[in-house]
């Protein structure tokens, strides 16, 4: 009898141990899911912001080639007028010393 009561004590034993177990297997189960979806709530966040950044990049140097663009123009033009201002100035003294030169030389002929 004493067997018979050491083995049913040692499997009554043995079995709320692996109940035990079993509850510490799902609160564990249970708390590695709540951390997956803690990581993948936060993987998700990030990727929200990394778009929105790109985004913001993206309009930024849009906006700063425009005006890369539009400065580049403009110096272009305004070089383009001072050229030909020096060259309409240029044009006007030739032919003002050639006036004067056919000037001299017409007077010179005649005296």
């Amino acid at each position: 009898m004493k067997i018979t009561s050491l083995i049913v004590a040692l499997l009554a034993a043995g079995t709320l141990t692996a109940f035990g177990q079993e509850g510490t297997a799902q609160e564990i189960k249970h708390e590695a899911k709540k951390a997956g979806q803690k990581i993948k709530e936060g993987v998700e966040t990030v990727g929200e912001k990394t778009k929105h950044a790109a985004e913001t990049v993206g309009e930024k140097t849009k906006d700063t080639a425009e005006t890369v663009g539009r400065k580049t123009k403009e110096t272009l033009e305004s070089a383009g007028e001072k050229t030909n201002q020096g060259s309409s100035t240029a044009h006007s003294k030739s032919t003002k010393k050639v006036r004067k030169t056919k000037a001299e030389a017409g007077r010179a002929l005649k005296s």
